[in-house]
């Protein structure tokens, strides 16, 4: 069962077909069909400890680990539940995200959403790449505490281009580890087209950069809009009165009248 199980999902690492060497392409295929994809960029900032040049005190030094191109990784399908694990530099660095889908009651109904539920990050701090001279290296686990992220309808994939920056708890004396994303796409759940994300919906940063761009276009096609207006008014006004008979003024042009 276990071989049948394998033969029927495959995992996808298509990072090389990204034009930007940070980003990070994923794919996950059961019964030779896409359900789940994932496109992003990551990076990783994590404090630890080094010796200070007394060697007596602790100073914090930070590590800055993008996710390498290259890496490793494992996925899981589900109606409700999805996974997406990644590792690389020989598993020094375990990165698993946990999507799940629910239902909410909303003003028209009950509607179907699904977001990023947990994030779980395993390190080493004895690699040597991106820790120097750490204190008592070995492996920790930063973990996100009661996660509700990328938020989407369900059908729908998440984008992003923003960096967002989510904070995670290390089991290494409960430090602050920062994940941050950017040029995010995701889709866990109802994929209908082989390696095609469905519509989009875009985060609230997105939305607002675009309504910044899109503002004054509008604003100024109102304006043109209203300057055409005024002058075919002015126009219709000018030619309507032009044609109006004219009563003199002056009482003494009357004299002739009559």
């Amino acid at each position: 069962a276990a071989a049948r199980l394998a033969a029927e999902q495959e995992v996808e690492n298509l990072s090389g077909l990204s034009p930007n060497p940070e980003k990070d392409i994923f794919v996950v295929r059961e019964n030779r069909t896409t359900c789940l994809m994932a496109e992003f960029a990551a990076k990783f900032i994590v404090p630890y400890d080094v010796w200070a040049s007394n060697y007596v005190d602790l100073i914090t030094e930070q590590a800055d680990i993008p996710l390498s191109r290259g890496a490793e990784m494992k996925g899981k399908c589900g109606t409700n539940e999805s996974e997406l694990e990644i590792s690389w530099l020989e598993q020094a660095y375990t990165l698993k995200l946990f999507f799940l889908k629910e239902g909410h009651n909303t003003s028209r109904g009950q509607e179907a959403f699904w977001r990023l539920s947990r994030i779980q990050f395993t390190y080493d701090t004895a690699e040597r790449t991106y820790f120097k001279d750490a204190v008592s290296p070995g492996k920790h686990t930063a973990s996100s505490h009661r996660l509700s992220a990328l938020v989407t309808p369900a059908g729908k994939s998440y984008e992003c281009q923003a960096q967002q920056t989510i904070p995670l708890v290390s089991s290494d004396h409960q430090k602050s580890v920062q994940l941050l994303l950017s040029e995010v796409r995701i889709q866990p759940f109802d994929i209908t087209a082989d390696f095609v994300f469905s519509e989009e919906h875009k985060c609230p940063v997105d939305q607002r950069e675009q309504l910044e761009e899109t503002l004054p276009l509008i604003l100024g096609l109102i304006l043109g809009l209203v300057i055409v207006i005024t002058l075919c008014v002015y126009h219709i006004h000018h030619k309507l009165t032009a044609n109006q008979v004219q009563i003199p003024r002056d009482r003494s042009q009357y004299k002739h009248m009559g």
